[in-house]
């Protein structure tokens, strides 16, 4: 699929929001949305008014598309998010084709699942550099970012939104996956810190944790009969997720009416957590 270029549009200051949840005027940069829960909330914030900047290992056309669709912009940018040296290079990308980003969806992330006792090195950096090293250096260019806007628009920013994609696991210690319960579990972690140091900068930094969701990361489980029906038994929502179902949480910590709300980690699991 071909992308229209749009590095020649202007980027103007945007409105005032006609409501709390309107998005209108910001640009949210996604990662991880080719499919799934990225895909999920990509197309939410879009609905909401945010053009959108995806950063993708792989091809996000069919995401593309359903942005487009909506009338928003959708700039694809291909990195792979395990190489921290690529942070400065995504960021200057972006904002040369859409001037600045306001919001961030930290949302890439991959699994290795094997016994604690048989899991290897190699599994353990590849799931911790793309799900915990790389959310936090790519929050940090984009942090600076933000604060640079602040400086130049003084009274005029509207602030900037961090959103990290946690899990279960975050407050869970889960089985045959070591790296990914470490990660996500530093997720959390890294949520409350960059906020303490950021929310009187003006940048909010929260999470969200899904719950069992219906992705590429859960197929095996989904293929696990018995697992699966566990796992479903337990959920008092009745069913699993869906990734539209993490959009409207996207929604709301990325808009003004969470403008208060930082360092929290909210659960989007069909009650889970409360069982």
């Amino acid at each position: 699929m071909s992308y229209p270029s749009i590095a020649h549009v202007p980027v103007t200051a945007p409105s005032s929001p006609r409501h709390p949840f309107d998005l209108q005027g910001r640009v949210a940069l996604v990662t991880g949305c080719n499919t799934g829960i990225g895909a999920g909330i990509a197309v939410a914030l879009a609905q909401a008014g945010a053009d959108i900047v995806g950063l993708n290992r792989s091809d996000a056309s069919q995401t593309a598309e359903q942005v487009q669709a909506l009338g928003r912009r959708f700039v694809p940018i291909q990195a792979d998010l395990s190489r921290t040296e690529a942070m400065g290079d995504v960021l200057a990308q972006a904002l040369a084709a859409v001037g600045h980003v306001d919001i961030v969806v930290n949302n890439a992330g991959i699994i290795r699942r094997a016994d604690a006792l048989d899991f290897t090195e190699e599994d353990w950096d590849a799931v911790m550099n793309t799900n915990l090293k790389s959310l936090f250096f790519l929050s940090q260019a984009v942090a600076r970012h933000m604060l640079d806007c602040a400086a130049q628009q003084g009274a005029q920013w509207r602030g900037g939104k961090i959103i990290h994609i946690a899990s279960l696991l975050s407050f869970q210690g889960g089985v045959r996956v070591p790296s990914y319960t470490a990660a996500k579990s530093g997720v959390l972690g890294l949520t409350r810190l960059m906020a303490n140091e950021w929310a009187a900068k003006g940048i909010n930094v929260n999470a969200i944790a899904p719950g069992y969701i219906k992705t590429n990361n859960t197929e095996a489980l989904r293929q696990d009969a018995g697992r699966a029906d566990a796992i479903l038994q337990r959920i008092p929502a009745g069913r699993w997720g869906q990734p539209a179902d993490l959009g409207g949480a996207a929604v709301f910590l990325a808009s003004s009416a969470a403008n208060y709300v930082h360092g929290h980690t909210l659960a989007v699991d069909g009650g889970w957590l409360a069982r």
